[in-house]
């Protein structure tokens, strides 16, 4: 007998609109002081009567029909009644059995995994509209707990899954996938370490024979792991559930159908309360809303959809020449507009080189490919590396897709080393100027007169004669040690390769 995962996520996505789900009050950010985005809908003053946010509709149909699903001609709300401080109605407003949307799909590829599950598909139950609950701040110092009142009544939609995923690694992959399409179709910004997007986790495990089939036909009961905020949070929370459920069932017990927490810093699960089911919550309709009318809105978001991060990592690896790795990280991050601008600008210099020209397009083929790679590397590798380490995104950069793909026929020319490249895209980025000018003012062209790096590589000779008995002694290895010294003496001008070939010229090193 093996035991396998069946996991299933219930994500709550922000949906990104001015004001809340079901009054006029600005949906604001945490940063915002405590209890000054409220108003008598939000707080459930008595009398207060809701009215429906039209742009959460869209939005929401809008990421519906993103996600593959049907969406009904016809939706209505509900109410979902329990009592918790941060609820201040005592129900919720949200939608039970007729929502927005229904029986979609998201096809997931999983890097990491062996086929065949290192590309999924992952079906969607339904996608429902609902407000938010208000903020509990727990007091540790005085045992209190505060509510801010800000966040109750802003606008989500609950995105819920089949119990299609088997590891926490595809977990976390549908989730990164939900991310790129939510922030692709301008529905959520989806961060979820800004609380945009939080994910329960529901997991239990199922028994398999020796012919891979199930040994009954029943689920086991499935814990739920609320509030999950970032990626590695659902992670390590499934990974620990998996690993107590198979503890329980290896000692003969059956898991318990129960809600639990998840404590980061001890990095394991609590448990909150059993779990309550559908009949708890004594779902009504909403007498103070109207039915939804979905069928002018389908037709008019339906025109609105873009091409989806799959199409578009696709196109960066196909059209462009990115390697998939690179694709998923321009997509994943907002790059992808930028990425493709660069390679329209590089197009440009493929197609005037005489190569090209000559040989047609199976080179031009090539020459996407060695460009894709080497602007994957300092896309991905250096320019990000730079805006991280200064707090900023790819909205920040001042640097042109054109001054880009100037710098980067730089460094295919050999214009500019690797070295002084690193600092000539720091000064474009402080800068924003042209890389060619930067290149003249700065001094960071490359060394290309061999007398002068014969000189160099000389005087360091002269300079160093320990080393160089050393390596006439049988210790060649010290010859990269020479390298690095005239790199430094050229201020990272010199040639590394034609530096290496000169000091052994000068050694007699074959």
């Amino acid at each position: 007998m093996r035991l396998i995962p069946i996991i299933g996520l219930e994500v709550h996505v922000r949906l990104k609109t001015r004001t809340k789900m079901f009054s006029d009050c600005p949906a604001v950010d945490d940063a915002a002081p405590p209890n000054t985005a409220i108003c008598p809908v939000s707080t459930g003053q008595p009398g207060a009567l809701p009215s429906i946010n039209a742009e959460a509709v869209r939005l929401g149909v809008r990421a519906g029909l993103a996600l593959g699903c049907r969406i009904p001609d016809k939706a209505h709300f509900d109410r979902k009644n329990y009592f918790y401080p941060d609820l201040p109605k005592g129900y919720q407003i949200s939608q039970f059995d007729h929502p927005i949307a229904v029986n979609g799909a998201v096809q997931v590829e999983v890097p990491g995994q062996e086929p065949p599950r290192d590309s999924i598909r992952v079906g969607i139950t339904r996608a429902h509209l609902e407000e938010d609950a208000a903020k509990n701040i727990h007091d540790a110092a005085t045992g209190s707990t505060l509510v801010d009142y800000n966040r109750a009544g802003v606008p989500l939609l609950e995105i819920v899954t089949e119990p299609d995923l088997r590891s926490p690694t595809e977990a976390k992959a549908l989730l990164q996938e939900l991310q790129a399409i939510l922030r692709a179709i301008g529905a959520s910004n989806a961060d979820m370490e800004k609380g945009y997007m939080r994910c329960d986790a529901n997991v239990s495990l199922l028994e398999i024979g020796e012919d891979n089939k199930p040994l009954k036909a029943e689920y086991n009961p499935k814990t739920e792991v609320k509030n999950l905020n970032s990626f590695k949070a659902v992670e390590r929370a499934l990974a620990f559930e998996i690993e107590r459920h198979r503890a329980l069932m290896e000692a003969g017990q059956v898991p318990e159908h129960a809600t639990r927490g998840w404590d980061e810093h001890k990095g394991q699960t609590f448990e909150q309360r059993t779990k309550e089911s559908s009949a708890d919550y004594r779902y009504f309709p909403e007498p103070d809303l109207p039915p939804l009318d979905l069928t002018n809105i389908r037709e008019e978001e339906s025109a609105k959809i873009p091409p989806l991060p799959a199409q578009r990592r696709a196109t960066l690896v196909q059209d462009h020449g990115f390697s998939a790795e690179d694709a998923r990280f321009f997509v994943a991050n907002g790059w992808t507009d930028y990425a493709e601008a660069v390679m329209g600008e590089l197009a440009g210099w493929i197609e005037a080189s005489d190569d090209t020209n000559k040989s047609g397009g199976e080179i031009l083929s090539e020459q996407k490919q060695k460009f894709g790679k080497l602007a994957g590397g300092w896309l991905t590798s250096k320019l990000a590396g730079l805006l991280i380490a200064e707090g900023k995104t790819i909205d920040d950069v001042r640097i042109t897709p054109e001054n880009f793909a100037e710098f980067l026929h730089l460094l295919d020319a050999g214009t500019v080393n690797s070295s002084n490249g690193q600092k000539l895209l720091a000064l474009m980025l402080e800068t924003g100027a042209d890389p060619s000018q930067l290149l003249e003012e700065h001094d960071l062209g490359q060394m290309n007169d061999p007398a002068e790096l014969a000189h160099i590589v000389e005087t360091v000779l002269r300079q160093n004669p320990e080393q160089v008995a050393q390596i006439n002694a049988g210790k060649v290895a010290l010859v990269k040690w020479f390298v690095g010294v005239v790199m430094k003496s050229t201020e990272g001008r010199a040639n590394p390769e034609a530096a290496e070939r000169e000091i052994k010229r000068q050694l007699g090193i074959e």
